[in-house]
């Protein structure tokens, strides 16, 4: 069963995010003194008393906002409210109650949903102060005092959400989600393609380069098994990087990197490739996740029967530090190709994780060393004594050998393209460390 599901929302800057964020226990959302940071859906789990449940951070909702970002925050809210089982009203006390307030307020009562009305930045402990009152006015019932900075007045307010939620319905722990981090420069199409991949308006889409700055996770279950799909904020070069709030999301984008098994690299078909796409892969490169790259807008070149290859082949050249990662050419917009990727997930998912017994390796390297012979230096021959497998997520492979200063990187590519060629491991980077036998170092 579902974890029930509880979603803040209100008008921007009454403190949403850092409401989140303490009811979460740990930092999730962005937060600024700046109206509109937060513009997606984020969730997180959240636990009161042995009870578990979801939380929803949402954007600000301005109803009368012409603006098309807060437009799309509105649209965003609009669909948490629709999918909570409990919603959080916040408001502001220094602001006092506000036409915004009222504008929500009146969308709440709209849905038919359960509402606590919650009043935010009540700092002060003791008795509530006198301009709490007026929020009830918004005809939501008791207002609940909190300070989302300080947590003061949420253990409360928790043991409410408790109360009015009912029964804690047990959830079966999933062990078999695939962990997916889309990642790359901005307006590459990344949230269009968790749109598209999820078949709703998930993450907000626009042609303004850093509209996406959380890491926005989407769960999606089909016949291909279960996927939870990391929407990433775009990384762009350090001298492009202006905002605070811009920093933040390059964060989050390397945290994103950081808990996801695949790495899926987007890159833009109409500009093919440049400098920050190979920064941008090779964060997840070094990070030793799976990865696929995934080459986007491809139903905007013009192409002929021989397009794809040129590209795949350029490609190969610019990516030949990663040159396990295979190319899928897709377009977001139109769904070509989509299907084949959660295939391609799964096949690097699973190479990422493959070990191998040491007896199997042995056989490889003996008929390896046999083929070519290991180096010599000023008369001293290489000798491998024996290879195992010591990790997974990448593979990692330990060499112990007489003397490693002559174990030369030629050799390791030889041995590492004889390991890719029995084993596969297409999507997947390879560790080789190389031991002196009776050495730790």
């Amino acid at each position: 069963m579902a974890k029930k599901t509880v979603a803040i929302v209100g008008r921007p800057n009454v403190g949403k995010s850092t409401l989140f964020n303490k009811l979460a226990g740990r930092r999730i959302s962005i937060v600024m003194d700046t109206p509109g940071v937060t513009r997606d859906r984020i969730y997180a789990d959240c636990e009161w008393l042995g009870r578990h449940f979801r939380i929803v951070d949402t954007g600000g909702i301005e109803p009368n906002n012409p603006d098309n970002i807060y437009e799309q925050m509105r649209i965003q809210a609009e669909i948490a409210i629709e999918r909570a089982d409990l919603i959080l009203l916040l408001t502001d006390i220094r602001a006092g109650l506000t036409a915004a307030d009222q504008d929500v307020a009146r969308i709440l009562r709209k849905s038919g949903k359960p509402v606590l009305l919650v009043v935010n930045k009540v700092d002060m402990v003791g008795a509530p102060p006198a301009e709490l009152y007026e929020f009830y006015n918004l005809g939501l019932g008791d207002p609940f005092p909190v300070s989302s900075l300080h947590g003061h007045g949420t253990g409360d307010l928790l043991d409410e959400v408790i109360r009015l939620l009912g029964k804690d319905e047990e959830e079966e722990q999933d062990e078999d989600i695939i962990k997916v981090a889309v990642i790359g420069k901005p307006n590459v199409g990344k949230s269009s393609l968790i749109n598209a991949l999820a078949g709703e308006q998930r993450v907000i889409v626009s042609d303004i380069p850093g509209t996406t700055r959380d890491a926005v996770d989407t769960l999606i279950e089909n016949p291909h098994g279960k996927f939870l799909f990391i929407d990433t904020a775009g990384l762009r070069r350090q001298s492009k990087i202006y905002e605070d709030i811009e920093k933040y999301s390059v964060l989050r984008s390397e945290m994103a990197i950081d808990r996801a098994d695949v790495c899926v690299i987007m890159i833009d078909a109409t500009e093919g490739f440049t400098e920050q796409d190979s920064k941008v892969a090779g964060l997840a490169h070094e990070a030793g996740k799976a990865c696929i790259i995934a080459v986007n807008k491809w139903d905007a070149v013009e192409k002929n029967d021989k397009t794809m290859d040129e590209m795949r082949k350029k490609l190969a050249d610019d990516f030949s530090f990663m040159s396990y990662a295979p190319f899928i050419f897709i377009s977001a917009k139109t769904g070509q190709r989509l299907d084949k990727m959660f295939d391609m997930i799964k096949s690097a998912y699973a190479m990422n994780t493959l070990r191998v017994s040491t007896g199997v390796l042995n056989d490889l390297l003996a008929n390896a060393t046999a083929r070519v012979q290991p180096p010599t230096d000023k008369g001293k021959r290489l000798k491998i004594y024996y290879m195992t497998q010591a990790s997974t997520c990448p593979p990692t492979f330990v060499c112990f050998c007489n003397n490693a200063e002559i174990f030369h990187y030629s050799y390791q590519r030889y041995l590492e393209n004889q390991i890719r060629a029995a084993f596969g491991l297409e999507g997947t980077p390879i560790r080789m460390v190389i031991r002196e036998r009776g050495n730790d170092k």
